[in-house]
């Protein structure tokens, strides 16, 4: 029984710290991927993506530089129920930014609450950005107080006088900010779970062997003593 003990011992150690090890190489090849993704360079957005073309997992979350006019200040609209880090919830200011034709919509700062429309650059000016897609359905547009819950482009494009660019662009030059808003939050890379999947499927197998291991201790021991009290009651059972 104990060279059973060292033995299950032995072998559930060996399967828990290969199970870990997988799991770290698992979570080094996200790091990995998430590094590679931060370190795209930063491209004129002609080179990446076109007003008339549909935005597809190529665009999202690429660094570009945007080339444009804005429209006029009070053109531009609010975007409610968007949450900033360690500040709540709040609001974005979003301009319609004119590049090849048609309008970029893009967001140039946080704000606790909606107020008023700031003065937006003039003439043609170049700033760096982030793109991201059309966000899912929130509310219908409020031509009034041209507030919406989501940059939502089907919805928007039926209610602003201009082509839309079919995804927008989180502003990532303070020159864009105004005075009194935050910076848009950008957000993290997204990387796909697969990646390394091979890796977390393998740390998944080692620890099932732990579990098994332990199975296995459990029914042996159980099965020695067993034998072992049969024994006892059988030398009884022959003394009487």
């Amino acid at each position: 029984m104990l060279g059973l003990h060292a033995f299950a011992i032995a072998a559930f150690v060996v399967c828990l710290v290969a199970g870990a090890w997988q799991l770290g190489v698992y979570d080094a090849r996200q790091e990995s991927e998430r590094a590679d993704r931060q370190e795209v360079p930063t491209k004129p957005l002609a080179e990446v993506w076109g007003p008339d073309e549909v935005f597809t997992a190529r665009q999202q979350m690429r660094p570009v530089t945007i080339t444009g006019e804005f429209r006029p200040a009070e053109e531009q609209l609010w975007v409610t129920g968007k949450e900033f880090p360690g500040a709540g919830v709040g609001s974005w200011l979003v301009a319609p930014v004119m590049v090849d034709g048609s309008a970029l919509l893009v967001v140039r700062g946080w704000a606790p609450e909606p107020d008023g429309f700031p003065e937006v650059p003039s003439g043609t000016v170049s700033f760096d950005g982030v793109l991201q897609p059309s966000d899912g359905p929130a509310g219908r547009f409020d031509p009034e107080s041209r507030t919406i819950g989501s940059v939502r482009i089907p919805t928007l494009i039926n209610d602003l006088p201009y082509d839309l660019w079919s995804g927008y662009a989180l502003a990532d030059d303070e020159n864009i900010v105004p005075a009194g808003l935050r910076s848009p939050d950008l957000p993290e890379p997204d990387v796909s779970w697969t990646a390394g999947g091979r890796n977390l499927g393998y740390s998944l197998q080692w620890w099932v062997f732990a579990a098994f291991v332990v199975f296995m201790w459990w029914r042996m021991g159980r099965e020695s003593v067993e034998t072992a009290r049969e024994r006892l009651d059988r030398g009884d059972t022959l003394a009487s």
